[in-house]
């Protein structure tokens, strides 16, 4: 059993404490967690367990090398690390049992870590994984039945009841299933202060931003999400049903069409409500989106700069591919207009972007191929440049909607000064196209600020760190299925178990509804981390909120009910719409000041991206701790934005750049919290001198080099390694652990040399790991441990 101990405390005041557990988390000077005196302890048992997530591409393949170290160092402290595979493949394979030999089946792992959350035991390193596109589903499938698993083939448009069963299967996979079920805490991301000495100390490359870059967002500012959005708080529990009444026919309509429009159609038969609980629910005009989408294309030429098109196709995966798809075919509307029967009859899906035409071309006979391509030539010739993600292989931001990320894709763009690549590989000036107008305020606020003031400087800048409300599924990262795709014209209704309308939006054909959450219970665990991390750190917050938007005027109300229950005297607590605030927060930023963001679940997401790569040169050094609402903790490593870029080196070069130090970080921060509620003092030990190793592994500067020739990822574990076995020696707060690590210590750097000549003569050459979304694990172990004389001093523990 897991219990509260302390001396004289009554049941009312450990339940109290068991609540508020979360609220005392403050952060020393490395961003790990440390808890103040006096606080009521967790018993656990007494040989606790961390979990290390399997996830995908780069991370996954630097887990083969660091995992070992990790698993040899914690075990001498009586903790066992163990894996579970939420990777693609893994969900994948999860949900086909029956399909499966017993040797090929895998257990629902993330539907164990999800059960975890909700224990206060629960201690999870969780690091970036794949939210698959649909492109990106079906290559994992390819190439897992490629390896001998007899699973079905994704049906895009399924006829057989197998086939919508597959296809409802595989929909529980694609896009972000992992985050929501993982993440039942509100989110506490900052980069941590060891990283940012170091970027201030040897700053990263920022290009220069000029008054007179043509670079600018466009966004809608109508008929989007922002503009019909309608929210209610529900005051009392209830259940509520979507659904698609038809418009009334014509007069004088064929009766199978009168009686057609008769009947309503229930998009989602049950939706349950908490008490206090805010529902919302808004649509984007498809008529709409496709003018704005020309008007744009058309803008871009007139300003001679790229177009460049920036959604989140994994994350919000129902609405973004729609939306990707359309932009796609109004881009290229003549090459649809010619073609409309060829393109049909091959199954073309724009919601796979542009690239599924290029492929599917393919199959056609030469001649008939050839002259779709040299239209494509021509549309080319006619439209604005497009902004390009492989200018070599001709890769644009048309080709496949998860290879640009908006979260991603515009940091980057404004860290190099406002530019993307054209088909020539030369940076230009870009129109960046932000549909829904949400939050494309913030991007354009940033570029404004940069063109007037210039570039940022990483030596001099503070620091934005994010406090997210994520908990429970909150806001539109958790509108998946309850996400449509209008059928006709009509009405969409949110009725609740009495019969009473709580919501309804007037529709057209193909326009994109969707309605989504957030929990009083999350709301009231969100604002608490907020006050509490303002006062922890001494730093003004700000809650990034617009009142003219329905959802935010509700949380809003929330938020004010909520900050007036707590101790706020001496805070700087403020309200600001997103523009407003990125403006504040970015002129705190340049007087080397910091501002701590509060903000909804997606704007975490884009500033926790947004900051870090200007502040830090990346996201994936960022320390992300999700203090779980049941006493937990989740521990999260990082993005993973340039995973697949770090696969296809590693499998050409036999080099992998992916920098760990996010993992080093969250590794920290989980013993640290395991020494807490376990009351496990080998544990603080080796949280201690994790933060001493990581320290002198960035001043000594063992993060992978650049190039052929240094050290990559492998090499900056061996150093992590020897690092933290020194400081574990020279320690004297446990003996036994000193005398296990004082010979290990001594033979990692009698070895070092050789041990960095084994690292270092692998590379430059092809190798092969077994696949690429379902690696072979001898293989892949294999190209991630060259090193014998590492390997075998590790063995020793």
């Amino acid at each position: 059993m897991v219990g509260l101990r302390r001396a004289g405390s009554s049941s009312a005041r450990r339940q109290r404490a068991f609540r508020n557990f979360r609220a005392v988390i403050a952060f020393d000077r490395a961003g790990r967690a440390n808890l103040a005196r006096g606080l009521y302890f967790f018993t656990m048992p007494a040989a606790p367990t961390i979990i290390y997530t399997k996830t995908d591409e780069a991370p996954a393949l630097a887990t083969y090398s660091l995992l070992p170290i990790v698993q040899a160092f914690t075990k001498q402290a009586g903790i066992n690390v163990e894996p579970r595979d939420i990777s693609l493949a893994g969900r994948i394979l999860a949900q086909f049992p029956e399909r499966l030999t017993e040797a090929q089946r895998i257990g629902d792992h993330l539907a164990e870590l999800g059960a975890l959350t909700l224990k206060p035991e629960a201690n999870i390193i969780k690091l970036p994984n794949i939210s698959a596109s649909v492109p990106q589903l079906k290559e994992a499938i390819a190439e897992l039945q490629a390896h001998g698993y007899p699973i079905p083939d994704y049906p895009e448009t399924p006829k057989t009841d197998a086939e919508q069963d597959a296809k409802a299967r595989y929909d529980k996979v694609k896009g972000s299933a992992v985050n929501p079920v993982l993440r039942e805490g509100n989110s506490d991301r900052r980069a941590p202060k060891a990283v940012k000495d170091y970027a201030r100390k040897h700053p990263h490359s920022m290009g220069a931003w000029s008054p007179d870059s043509k670079t600018s967002v466009s966004t809608m500012g109508r008929d989007d999400f922002f503009s019909n959005e309608k929210s209610v708080t529900v005051a009392a529990a209830t259940t509520v049903r979507i659904e698609f009444v038809p418009a009334a026919p014509p007069p004088g309509a064929p009766p199978e069409v009168v009686a057609k429009a008769a009947q309503t159609i229930v998009l989602k038969e049950k939706t349950p409500l908490k008490a206090g609980e805010i529902f919302d629910a808004t649509f984007m005009s498809k008529k709409a989106l496709g003018a704005f989408f020309a008007q744009q294309i058309a803008k871009a030429k007139k300003d001679g700069v790229l177009f460049s098109l920036h959604l989140k196709a994994t994350m919000m995966k129902v609405s973004d591919p729609i939306m990707f798809g359309l932009a796609v075919r109004v881009f290229f509307k003549d090459i649809f207009t010619k073609h409309a029967k060829t393109l049909a009859g091959l199954g073309v899906d724009l919601n796979n972007g542009f690239g599924d035409l290029v492929e599917k071309i393919q199959k056609l006979p030469a001649d008939q191929r050839t002259a779709i391509e040299a239209d494509i030539k021509a549309v080319y010739s006619s439209r604005p440049a497009v902004a390009m993600v492989n200018s070599d292989q001709g890769i644009t931001n048309l080709h496949v909607p998860s290879d640009v990320i908006v979260d991603a894709s515009m940091p980057a763009m404004i860290r190099v000064g406002g530019k993307m690549y054209d088909a020539a590989g030369k940076l230009q000036d870009v129109l960046c196209v932000i549909p829904d107008s949400c939050y494309a305020g913030v991007y354009q606020t940033t570029i404004e600020f940069c063109k007037k003031n210039g570039a940022l400087d990483p030596k001099t800048m503070g620091s934005v760190p994010n406090v997210g409300l994520m908990a429970q599924a909150a806001e539109e990262y958790g509108s998946h299925n309850k996400t449509f795709q209008i059928p006709g014209n009509g009405t969409v209704r949110v009725v609740d178990d009495t019969g009473k309308v709580l919501l309804e939006h007037q529709v057209e054909a193909g326009d994109i509804w969707r309605a989504c959450q957030a929990k009083d219970a999350a709301v009231q665990d969100w604002v608490k981390l907020a006050v509490n991390r303002a006062r922890l750190s001494n730093t003004p917050a700000i809650f990034w909120l617009d009142e003219q938007r329905a959802h935010d005027a509700q949380i809003i109300a929330k938020v004010k009910t909520y900050l007036a229950q707590h101790d706020t005297k001496g805070l700087d607590l403020r309200i600001l719409p997103p523009a407003a605030a990125c403006q504040l927060s970015l002129e705190r930023l340049k007087a080397g000041q910091d501002t701590i963001s509060v903000t909804g679940n997606v704007l975490r997401d884009y500033l926790t991206d947004l900051f870090p790569i200007l502040e830090v040169g990346t996201s994936a050094k960022m320390l992300s701790i999700v203090p779980l609402m049941k006493g937990g903790g989740l521990f999260e490593t990082g993005a993973g934005g340039s995973a697949p870029k770090h696969v296809e080196q590693f499998i050409a070069e036999n080099y992998l750049r992916w920098d760990s130090l996010g993992e080093f970080f969250a590794l920290a921060a989980s013993l640290e919290h395991l020494s807490i509620v376990a009351q496990h003092a080998k544990a603080k030990v080796l949280a201690d001198t994790l933060d001493l190793a990581t320290a002198k592994f960035l001043e000594h500067d063992k993060s992978p080099g650049r190039k052929l020739g240094t050290i990559d990822n492998r090499g900056s574990h061996f150093y992590l390694a020897l690092y933290w076995a020194q400081a574990l020696a020279a320690q004297n707060g446990d003996a036994a652990l000193q005398k296990t690590f004082g010979p290990i210590a001594e033979k990692l750097s009698a070895g070092e040399k050789q041990i960095a000549q084994e690292l270092l003569g692998v590379q430059g050459k092809p190798t092969d790991i077994g696949g690429y979304y379902q690696p072979d694990d001898r293989k892949a172990s294999a190209a991630m441990r060259p090193s014998r004389t590492f390997n075998d001093i590790l063995a020793t523990l």
